[in-house]
């Protein structure tokens, strides 16, 4: 009988071990670069994207925004492309050519904060960031046309480790 118990003492005591861990919440951990910014505050892609469908040629938007790095420039680490959703995405440089991402932070979770804004990118820019990308010749010889394209300039970024 006594035996019975301490079993049934040691399965109580790891079950509610286990059940007081599940509650603990990991806080994500960011690297920084630029200035220093937190995650608090944050607006979710969807909804940058939901103002960037709002902002006309010449606005600008100062915002915060949490999502995915869809691409980094493979040469520097100078600019990167932000996730918005429903095959959207944002450009976004930083501010001053100050400060550089690291180049394999693509799919990473990111928090960006600066301002947002619609731009026209000329054909020589785009063959630039297409050949920063390392598309082929023929990718960057498709590119015939300028695009008009949401923007973003980061002052700070955060990227999960």
């Amino acid at each position: 009988m006594k035996k019975l118990l301490i079993l049934l003492s040691v399965f109580l005591l790891t079950i509610s071990c286990n059940k007081k861990e599940s509650k603990i919440e990991a806080k994500p951990v960011f690297a920084s670069f630029g200035e220093k910014i937190t995650e608090e505050s944050a607006i979710s892609k969807e909804i940058l994207l939901e103002k960037y469908e709002t902002l006309k040629k010449g606005d600008t938007l100062s915002i915060k925004v949490s999502s995915k790095i869809n691409e980094i420039c493979q040469n520097k680490g100078c600019w990167m492309t932000l996730d918005l959703g429903n095959n959207e995405t944002a450009f976004v440089k930083f501010k001053d050519y100050g400060f550089f991402v690291p180049m394999n932070a693509q799919k990473r979770n990111t928090i960006i904060e600066g301002k947002a804004f619609i731009e026209e990118t000329s054909v020589a820019e785009l063959k630039h960031y297409a050949e920063d990308e390392g598309k082929s010749e023929k990718e960057i010889a498709e590119i015939t046309a300028p695009k008009t394209e949401y923007k973003f300039l980061a002052n700070g970024v955060l990227i999960s480790k």
